[in-house]
């Protein structure tokens, strides 16, 4: 039996994608990567199958992430991984699905118009876009309709998007192309610089989930993993402590950090003042970083939390903006960013 389409939420994540869909909450969790074969063009898998084959796969498969730094890199994979994923999260439709997806708060006009296009092809009957950073509220459940300054700090995978939210729209904000991945690199090259090793992507992403921090510890900690000897080729056993790991990550933590003071330098007195009550929320896989809040308070000297289920806040916030599709006239339109219509 076919269903009427649901409406759908979806954060675009250089990383990893969240769908929401209308009355059934987060659907799809998957990691933004496709395989595809270079001879015949043939996508081979999407998502989490796909990502544990980045690295090994033959020469003629390759597994690539077609977002970099929160927009469209390979306009063709992106597509395509849409239409999968779109397919995954409205079985059965007789209808297409209104799409809502969120962009980065820097995002230019061409890059708008790649997303919205590349969704329509994917599947969508409509297209509306918003900034990161006021899905984020939303899904971090911040009351930004009245005149009190809000800010968020979401720190993805590719882009950490900065504002100061207020009355339904964002009064002033920032992105900057320093992220999650750009610890992860970080990761890397000092780990060839310091042990002469090589590692992926995942090994660094691993590394920095269990002893990485942008602050000092309380208690040191250690782990071991395996590298490609850079002299033999051979394996290398590689034991890591968390304080080389905070000098490796000190830099893009403080490129974001010093992002932050700069939106702060450009808000009104007024809204700062209201930010010194409400703080600063923290989103984003990046904010669960060891010791991010503790970092960005002592910075800033404003009071710094997590919101709560972080990594899917973009997510939630996309789902609760579904409700304004069909008001966008009424309501507050300044939420989303652009519309395209395809029927």
């Amino acid at each position: 039996m076919k269903f009427l389409s649901k409406d759908l939420g979806v954060d675009l994540g250089t990383t990893n994608m969240l769908v929401y869909a209308d009355g059934k909450g987060i659907v799809l969790r998957e990691p933004s990567v496709v395989a595809v074969d270079r001879n015949t063009g043939k996508i081979l898998q999407v998502g989490s199958a796909a990502r544990s084959m980045m690295g090994r796969t033959p020469g003629n498969v390759v597994a690539m992430k077609p977002l970099r730094e929160g927009v469209i890199s390979d306009y063709e994979m992106t597509e395509r991984m849409l239409a999968q994923f779109f397919r995954k999260a409205v079985k059965n439709a007789m209808v297409k699905p209104r799409v809502v997806v969120c962009v980065p708060s820097g995002v230019t006009e061409v890059e708008e118009r790649a997303v919205i296009s590349a969704a329509l092809e994917a599947g969508a009957r409509r297209v509306y876009l918003i900034e990161e950073p006021l899905a984020a509220a939303l899904g971090a459940n911040l009351d930004i309709s009245g005149p009190n300054g809000h800010m968020v700090v979401d720190i993805g995978g590719g882009t950490t998007d900065i504002a100061v939210l207020t009355m339904n729209g964002v009064a002033i904000s920032a992105s900057l192309k320093v992220a999650g991945d750009a610890f992860d690199e970080a990761i890397i090259r000092y780990v060839r610089r310091k042990h002469g090793a090589v590692i992926g992507q995942a090994t660094a992403e691993e590394i920095k989930i269990s002893i990485g921090c942008v602050y000092p510890r309380p208690e040191e900690i250690t782990t071991t993993v395996l590298g490609r000897d850079l002299k033999t080729g051979l394996a290398k056993e590689i034991t890591l402590q968390s304080a080389e790991i905070w000098e490796t990550l000190k830099r893009p933590a403080r490129q974001i950090t010093d992002e932050v003071l700069h939106v702060l330098e450009d808000t009104s007195p007024e809204l700062v003042a209201d930010l010194t009550k409400n703080g600063i929320v923290l989103t984003g896989g990046g904010s669960l970083l060891w010791g991010m809040d503790q970092l960005i308070a002592e910075r800033t000297g404003l009071p710094c939390i997590i919101a709560d289920d972080a990594d899917s806040c973009v997510a939630y916030g996309c789902g609760k903006s579904l409700g304004w599709m069909n008001h966008m006239q009424e309501g507050p339109i300044n939420i989303a960013r652009r519309r395209l219509m395809k029927e």
